[in-house]
């Protein structure tokens, strides 16, 4: 557009407009030709357009006062009509899509008075006019009607455009011409338009096969939001045109099995197969098949592959989302993709669960967080415009089901899935804006459900209106193919032979499935799995976790080592001083030491580490310190990762104050680096129930559900130090009671070495389990719980520990675990008890029997053993013991349980109280009952 014209609609420069039309009056040709046709249109000179000059200011009885006038009239109804089309022109970007046709069922109706032109006083007269255009991509000048007709097109058609939200003008200046250049309309090929055609009929013929042959079966059919799969096809495309190597999918069960059979690649002999169910010696365990994932090589057109993995799903819907986007982050991280270029998610929602489930927000949260970013996600929403049973009026109170996706600045396109051309425009539109901008797209495609929320189920109780409505629509593909007939792209014998041969050839799938004993080969365990094993704990000798001496103190060196311009907080220098005084052997070490070693002997071995969770760069309780901070300027210096050069990342991240939404992003980083150590930490281990959904659903079955294996560890800060009933406990006897078949790792170390041994275990070894460590609070800074540099350098993870100060002929025999054991063994000094036992269980699953058998044996058969935990008698692990260990431990040993009171809340919140209960405790663990 001509600058000057620009400079008008920016500046609203009356006088401007004044002198450029005085000087049009002199000589037309003088000004810009744009503005010479406007010009000519509003004095109505040439009705066809072409310029008239007016009278020049000798020749009119006026002179010059005349022309004055007659410029200040022309130019103020000038700058009252650029006004008046502005305003329609940013209604129609800011509220086209509330008038956009994108409901295929065509129920609702929302006239939009603000984008009439008599809304802003523009007559009839005034779309005649010739107007300058000004900010759009048009070649101009066009009357006024005609720009209203081309904005309707591309602002209120079959896609509706939620994009003025965002706030920096570049990014909506490239969405509106992208949009407004083409009117939202992608030209396809014949060929493109056939592909979109035979897309649509491997979608519908699959669902009605399944329908027919599996009668009364769930398979919670894509039907009414066919459209899906030509969408996938042209993002799956336009990603691999785009460099991208694969993508990571995740998707609820709406749909699932015709993603799996018509892209993922899964065979649907298979899938028919699981709906035949039959039993087999590998029977039982595993998941219904509308929740399986898969992963499978995408062949294009051209002969190109991208890799395409579908994430395994509970019902629990949008909880996969954050472990979809940590998976594809860990693809990148082992590729050394830092540009995020490599790959991408393909979240896949419904419309209900999008707006209602938290995790949603949690998710989008992560999007454009150094931490978390995998270079923008695309999101497409299955808008059925129903959940379950629920209307959209009593689900949520938004607009649309992806309001909350405008807390980033990204564009929403809402489109029509009945126009799979349209379709395929926001797809182009979407791709192109990830990819240059770095951020998320959001598809709102709209359709219907045909059926109810499974097959089995009557919608017509609930919905009646809307289900006479949807019984009455035609299929996507129907009217799709009316269209091509129209366009004489096919003709009907053409698209009918089309639809019989996919029929034979899920006819021929189908007897395969029930022909053949063959059990379908199990995904996992390959690719960079192979070698990791899950199942029961292997009996093996343990791997080395120990260190050299002058290993460690070299690493204590190096991490006690600063830039000579970086200025520490003056208290951070005493803790450097101290790490020196460790590297020399004249100081013991504390927690913090240990794991600073178990991380950076690790990542000098190449073994990735990254830890994320709320405030975890210092540490919630002031001990971690990884990140420094310079004292004047701010300026961050991480020593684990300055070692050595070659070494591996360590990352240490500062979560948002999210569990869900973190712990999820990091089982799914775990899922696709199983070679890195990779933590969660909670800020306190109260707070990981806000995240049982994961650990449910994802961390402690997904072995047994889908043979996925996780090397996740969760640091939860536990212990009874009188702070209250949510900073206490991280719940332990949740996860003890979903232990089973050694999938989880429950342990509760006393000491630096144990937890240092513990965290090098947990990577060495090639069992991957998930890992829960209950850490330290007081103990932290406990001028007991520290431990030698030689702990470090030789020995391992003890997952039970005796007592070699008790006599051998001891009274009774305590064990415990934790803080609880630096209570026990300073009352044991106290009273001089040296008739007493302390046995620590450092690892609680799996079970350490064996080694809790061989410290045992020693004693007298019939020593009382008796169980001593702070938590309440419900909780804890009291009951759990009983579970494994029975009333008389190995048939030797009498066994009972000393703990607080049974209460519904885990602790008192009165500081005067706990000591009260603690001393009780203590009291009963020594007394004669």
């Amino acid at each position: 557009m001509n600058s000057k014209i620009q400079q008008v609609s920016n500046s609203a420069n009356l006088a401007y407009i004044e002198a450029l039309y005085a000087a049009y009056v002199v000589d037309p040709s003088s000004v810009d030709q744009d503005w010479c046709a406007y010009f000519a249109a509003l004095n109505g000179d040439a009705s066809d357009g072409q310029t008239t000059r007016m009278p020049s200011t000798t020749e009119s009885n006026g002179g010059v006062a005349h022309a004055s006038g007659s410029a200040s009239s022309v130019a103020s109804r000038a700058s009252t009509l650029q006004e008046q089309v502005n305003e329609m022109i940013r209604a129609f970007r800011s509220l086209g899509h509330k008038a956009a046709s994108i409901d295929p069922l065509s129920l609702s109706n929302d006239p939009q008075p603000s984008l009439d032109p008599e809304f802003y006083g523009l007559t009839v007269d005034d779309m005649k006019r010739l107007f300058p255009g000004v900010g759009l991509p048009w070649n101009g000048p066009l009357t006024i009607g005609e720009i209203v007709e081309r904005l309707r097109r591309t602002y209120c058609g079959a896609i509706g455009v939620e994009f003025m939200h965002i706030d920096e003008p570049a990014v909506r200046n490239w969405l509106q011409r992208r949009m407004e250049e083409s009117q939202n309309h992608l030209e396809l090929s014949h060929k493109q338009k056939l592909r979109i055609l035979a897309r649509l009929t491997d979608a519908v013929t699959f669902e009605e096969f399944v329908r027919k042959k599996f009668v009364g079966a769930k398979s919670f059919s894509l039907e009414g939001a066919e459209s899906l799969i030509p969408l996938l096809d042209f993002a799956i495309n336009h990603a691999a045109r785009d460099g991208l190597q694969e993508i990571v999918l995740a998707m609820a069960h709406r749909g699932r099995l015709n993603v799996l059979a018509n892209l993922i690649g899964k065979s649907p002999w298979e899938i028919f197969r699981e709906f035949d169910d039959p039993l087999t010696a590998e029977s039982g365990g595993g998941d219904v098949k509308y929740h399986l994932g898969y992963s499978n090589d995408y062949e294009l057109a051209s002969g190109e592959k991208i890799h395409l993995s579908l994430c395994f799903n509970p019902s629990h819907l949008e909880f996969v989302n954050p472990v979809a986007v940590g998976r594809m982050r860990a693809k990148q991280d082992r590729a050394g993709d830092q540009q995020h270029g490599r790959g991408m998610a393909l979240l896949i929602h419904g419309d209900a669960a999008f707006a209602g489930e938290g995790v949603t927000q949690e998710t989008l949260n992560l999007s454009q967080l150094e931490g978390y970013s995998i270079g923008g996600v695309l999101h497409v929403v299955i808008n059925n415009q129903i959940g379950f049973t629920t209307s959209p009026k009593e689900a949520r109170s938004t607009r649309y089901a992806t309001d909350v996706a405008k807390m980033l600045q990204v564009p929403i396109f809402h489109v029509n899935g009945d126009d799979p051309e349209a379709v395929a425009q926001v797809v182009g539109l979407a791709m192109d804006f990830r990819r240059t901008f770095k951020r998320d797209a959001m598809i709102d495609m709209y359709g219907y459900r045909r059926w109810g929320h499974n097959e089995g189920d009557e919608p017509t109780f609930t919905q009646p209106r809307l289900y006479q409505a949807i019984k009455k629509h035609r299929p996507v593909r129907d009217l799709y193919l009316e269209k091509l007939l129209r366009e004489k792209i096919i003709d009907a014998g053409e698209a009918n032979r089309l639809v019989a041969q996919r029929r034979s050839d899920l006819e021929n799938e189908l007897a395969r499935a029930r022909s053949t004993s063959a059990v379908p080969t199990p995904q996992s365990f390959g690719s960079f799995w192979a070698g990791y094993s899950g199942g029961l704990e292997p009996a093996a000798a343990p791997v080395p976790t120990a260190v050299k001496r002058e290993r460690l103190s070299a690493l204590l060196e190096a991490l006690a080592r600063i830039p000579k311009d970086f200025q520490p907080h003056p208290k951070i220098k005493r803790g450097i001083e101290l790490r020196q005084e460790m590297a020399r052997g004249t100081r013991p070490i504390d927690w913090s030491a240990a794991e600073a070693l178990a991380f950076a002997s690790l990542a000098v071995q190449g073994i990735r580490v990254r830890l994320s969770g709320q405030d975890s760069a210092r540490g919630t309780f002031s001990h971690r310190h990884a990140v420094l901070r310079d004292y004047h300027d701010g300026h961050a210096y991480v020593p684990l990762q300055h070692l050595q050069p070659g070494q591996a990342p360590v990352e240490i991240i500062n979560s948002p104050l999210s569990e869900t939404g973190v712990l999820g992003f990091e089982y799914g980083y775990s899922l696709d680096y199983p070679e890195a150590l990779t933590l969660w930490e909670a800020q306190f281990g109260d707070f990981v129930n806000a995240a049982q959904v994961i650990i449910d659903q994802f961390i402690t079955s997904a072995e047994e559900k889908w043979r996925r294996l996780s090397g996740l560890v969760l640091l939860l800060p536990h212990g009874f130090e009188g702070m209250g009933p949510e900073h206490s406990s991280a719940r332990i006897e949740r996860f003890l009671q979903l232990c089973s078949k050694d999938n989880l790792q429950v342990v509760y170390p006393t000491t630096p070495a144990q937890y240092f041994h513990c965290l090098r275990r947990q990577v060495l070894r090639r069992w991957r389990k998930p890992m829960v460590i209950m850490t330290p609070k007081s103990l932290l800074r406990h001028p007991g719980a520290v431990s030698n540099l030689d702990a470090l350098a030789d020995g391992e993870f003890e997952t039970v520990i005796g007592d070699l100060s008790a006599r051998q002929d001891c009274q009774k025999i305590l064990l415990c675990s934790g803080k609880v054991y630096y209570d026990l063994e300073k009352k044991r000094a106290e009273m001089n008890r040296d008739d007493i036992a302390i046995v620590r269980i450092e690892q609680f699953y799996p079970v350490p029997e064996e080694r809790l058998r061989t410290v045992l044996e020693g004693y007298a058969a019939g020593t009382p053993v008796v169980w001593i935990q702070e938590e309440p008698r419900n909780m804890g692990a009291a009951c759990f013991w009983h579970l494994q260990l029975g009333n008389k431990l190995f048939d030797r040993f009498p066994f009972s349980v000393v703990a607080r009171a049974a209460s519904a809340s885990p602790a008192t919140g009165s500081a005067s109280r706990h000591h009260q209960q603690q001393t009780e405790l203590l009291a009963a663990a020594f007394g004669n009952q």
